[in-house]
């Protein structure tokens, strides 16, 4: 594999569209074997700002879109698919929480989509803000092929 870039992705999601089965869709797949993606960090938070009432909120990045919603299994390090958990924490005087570390699998290769997942404890409509971090690589037919056929069979 050959590092030759860097990318970032950033948006917002809710936990009404997590729920309806509808995570956001990151596009990676350029139609080749030959390019795959790292994840090197991933953050989220509220968009809410300015009163007591800014929520806490978690996801997670899944190479699929059938990950699980339920909040009883929403963080899984057991599925394959999922590759990142975050966590962000509102607090009582209406500030937001940056500082939480993300969990990241950096045994990770991302060659198709990528999806994220939200979950909150405020209003499910509202909009969680998310950012990723990912490495870009060239690599062989092979190799994307294989990775591509793993994540396939673990769905």
């Amino acid at each position: 594999m050959k590092k030759i870039g860097d990318y970032t992705a950033r948006g917002i999601v809710s936990e009404t569209e997590t729920e309806a089965g509808l995570p956001q869709k990151i596009p990676l797949f350029d139609g080749s074997f030959k390019t795959g993606y790292r994840v090197i960090g991933f953050r989220i938070w509220a968009s809410s700002y300015g009163s007591s009432s800014t929520p806490d909120c978690i996801g997670k990045l899944s190479k699929n879109e059938s990950g699980v919603t339920a909040a009883a299994d929403f963080m899984r390090a057991d599925d394959d698919n999922q590759i990142a958990w975050a966590a962000s924490a509102g607090s009582a005087d209406g500030g937001l929480g940056f500082a939480e570390q993300a969990v990241v699998d950096r045994d990770n290769l991302v060659v198709e989509d990528l999806y994220v997942y939200v979950r909150t404890t405020g209003t499910a409509g509202d909009a969680i803000n998310y950012i990723i971090e990912m490495e870009k690589y060239s690599i062989s037919d092979w190799q994307g092929a294989l990775s591509m056929a793993r994540d396939r069979s673990q769905e």
